[in-house]
């Protein structure tokens, strides 16, 4: 299987470059929730699905209200966080939700492991994306699709994210694109 890159925005230069591309889907990190509303009219004004990291949103809480806000405001292809209370609410508004875990240790492996299974998102993104022996266990041990991000800079490490088992790559590196 080909590896789907999921651009990820964090810079307006990000942004740029992005709608100059033929790529449909992205993950919005690190805006302003000043920002939000331009650069969702944009990114709708392109077509471009977006998934929205609720955790990274400067100016607004990180919880199951802000989500439910986010959602009802901006219609998101998807919603990305780390917290479980905001993955339940996205599921329980019929959103795609991405339950982002950082694989530090074989015990972060295993509660993260214990976490999916419990709150079944739709994706999990494991991080960082060079974390092969942890995408390949969370793939083989859940009935969730992976998505690697983070630290993932070359070709081959995309490659080597697909070969354990990721379904997704999220990258910030323009030239990966």
């Amino acid at each position: 299987m080909k590896p789907h890159i999921l651009p990820a925005i964090r810079t307006m230069k990000d942004l740029e470059k992005l709608i100059e591309t033929d790529y449909n889907e992205c993950v919005l990190l690190d805006t302003h929730v000043g920002h939000v509303k331009s650069i969702m009219d944009l990114l709708n004004k392109h077509q471009m699905k977006t998934f929205i990291h609720i955790d990274l949103i400067k100016g607004m809480s990180h919880d199951e209200f802000a989500c439910e806000y986010i959602i009802q405001n901006y219609q998101p292809a998807g919603i990305i966080s780390t917290k479980t209370k905001v993955i339940k609410k996205a599921k329980a508004l019929n959103t795609t939700t991405v339950l982002r875990v950082f694989i530090i240790d074989s015990h972060a492996l295993t509660r993260s492991i214990e976490l999916i299974k419990r709150v079944e998102p739709d994706f999990v993104e494991v991080l960082p994306g060079i974390a092969s022996k942890a995408i390949r266990a969370i793939d083989e041990e859940t009935d969730t699709k992976v998505i690697a991000g983070g630290l993932i800079k070359e070709v081959s490490e995309v490659e080597q994210a697909v070969s354990n088992g990721a379904k997704y790559i999220t990258t910030s590196d323009r030239d990966l694109w």
